[in-house]
């Protein structure tokens, strides 16, 4: 192959999140991202190096024959939200078992598997979606919606985006027709001028309660008050109690707020977990899929064992969810997080769940744990993306507690990670994934590490 050329080809295996494995007529292979196994594809070389191919996926020639589900989104292959719902949902969950699978048994052989669990809402189960202003072509109508599949500046209309409920999409119909009908511009990410950012919309799923965000440069110069009237006119399932706007002239495209300005009710919804209440502002991070969380924190308590008496540590601990999950059947939960807002809305709804031998400490875990006001006999870990540092997990080893559940939304970090904790003496006892993310590639992976192996010693 060459570098430049177009080639044609059927996508095999998946490898974790989207790269699939394309093999040419003449045999040859090249890692092509949004390819679905059993896919004629054509492609375009973009890396070259060393026998290794890169390439960039450029139409589909023919359909794979697992692409049979009924109930496909009319966005699909279009946004760049969803690579898999023309995929029959158990067929998605076998093609995210076996990514996980392949990695984790390159690291030990000895684990016990326990399969994935399903989202309990296959579809309608996001409680929370960053919409962008744009436009859909060159000089076309305003459009808010999701960026397309291998495009940073097109935004495709998502009026029938099927992993969010009704409520969310008459907003963003309501939005898109209310700022045509203004003629106000969007912010141009290039050219670096424009006023319309970001919609910023969240809806507990369980309490109904709905949160709408405009994000806008702080060049916009008319009044709101008609927004926030005929937005509170719409007829919801929910119940809209809360509309913000955000101004942000930060170029990054990033949703950001140098200031917030409530234009109506107040600027946080609430969310309900379990037999627990969660006071969630624009910026606080709590899982996406309300349903699926249940699922994977009980994984987690089930994981953990028993915490009478014991003192938990829940290293990278967001706004505290697992925290306040695991308090009530523990002796003292400390959480750390270095996001300030996440922490200060930790102990707001640790005060309001009334959970007083919960604790937060607001630092980077890897300056924290070495200056801890207590010892743990069990840790939770909850990484971003990146995974650990590898100096955090030496401190962690350092304190040789019996169990260790690690829980992953990206198990190439996982892998990498649990190899460094077996070099230290822990064993993967148990491991299991949790699709919170039907639909797409992504999945949620949670492992329990106990001691066992000697330092240094792989079987």
């Amino acid at each position: 192959m060459k570098k430049g050329q177009v080639y044609q080809g059927v996508a095999g295996e998946i490898r974790f999140p989207n790269r699939a494995i394309v093999t040419t007529e003449e045999g040859e292979k090249c890692v092509v991202a949004n390819a679905l196994p059993g896919q004629k594809i054509e492609f375009k070389v973009e890396k070259a190096r060393n026998g290794n191919y890169e390439g960039r996926l450029l139409s589909i020639i023919e359909k794979s024959e697992i692409e049979t589900a009924r109930d496909v989104c009319p966005h699909f292959g279009v946004c760049g939200g969803c690579l898999y719902q023309s995929i029959p949902y158990i067929k998605q969950l076998r093609i995210k078992e076996h990514q996980i699978r392949e990695l984790l048994d390159r690291v030990d052989d000895e684990y016990k598997w326990e399969g994935i669990k399903a989202s309990p809402r296959e579809h309608a189960y996001r409680n929370k979606m960053e919409f962008s202003f744009g436009n859909e072509e060159i000089d076309g109508p305003l459009t808010l919606g999701l960026h397309k599949r291998g495009g940073f500046y097109d935004i495709v209309p998502v009026s029938e985006c099927n992993i969010v409920d009704e409520d969310f999409r008459r907003i963003l119909m309501y939005v898109q027709f209310y700022f045509r009908t203004l003629n106000i511009p969007f912010y141009h990410k290039l050219r670096k001028d424009g006023v319309l950012r970001h919609l910023l919309v969240r809806k507990g799923l369980k309490t109904g309660e709905i949160m709408v965000a405009l994000v806008t440069t702080s060049a916009l110069s008319v009044s709101l008050d008609s927004f926030v009237e005929n937005l509170r006119a719409i007829s919801f399932s929910g119940q809209l109690v809360s509309v913000l706007h955000m101004i942000n002239d930060n170029p990054a495209d990033t949703v950001r707020a140098d200031e917030i300005r409530v234009l109506y009710g107040r600027d946080y919804i609430y969310e309900e977990l379990f037999d627990l209440k969660f006071k969630i502002t624009p910026f606080s991070f709590f899982q996406t899929n309300t349903f699926g969380a249940e699922v994977l924190y009980e994984t987690v308590r089930r994981y953990l064992g028993t915490t009478k008496d014991k003192v938990v540590f829940d290293l990278y601990s967001g706004t505290g969810t697992i925290s306040q999950i695991l308090a009530p059947a523990a002796k003292h939960v400390i959480g750390v997080e270095i996001v300030e807002e996440a922490v200060e809305a930790a102990r707001v709804n640790t005060e309001m769940n009334g959970l007083p031998n919960c604790e937060f400490i607001c630092n980077d875990v890897l300056k924290a744990i070495g200056d801890m006001p207590d010892k743990p006999d069990l840790i939770v870990l909850d990484p971003p993306r990146e995974g650990i540092h590898p100096k955090a997990l030496s401190k962690l080893i350092e304190y040789d507690v019996n169990r260790i559940v690690y829980i992953s939304c990206k198990p190439t970090s996982l892998a990498r990670d649990l190899e460094i904790l077996m070099a230290g003496g822990y064993e993967i006892e148990r491991a299991c994934a949790v699709d919170m993310f039907a639909g797409t590639q992504n999945v949620e992976t949670v492992a329990v590490l106990t001691k066992g192996r000697n330092p240094g010693v792989r079987a």
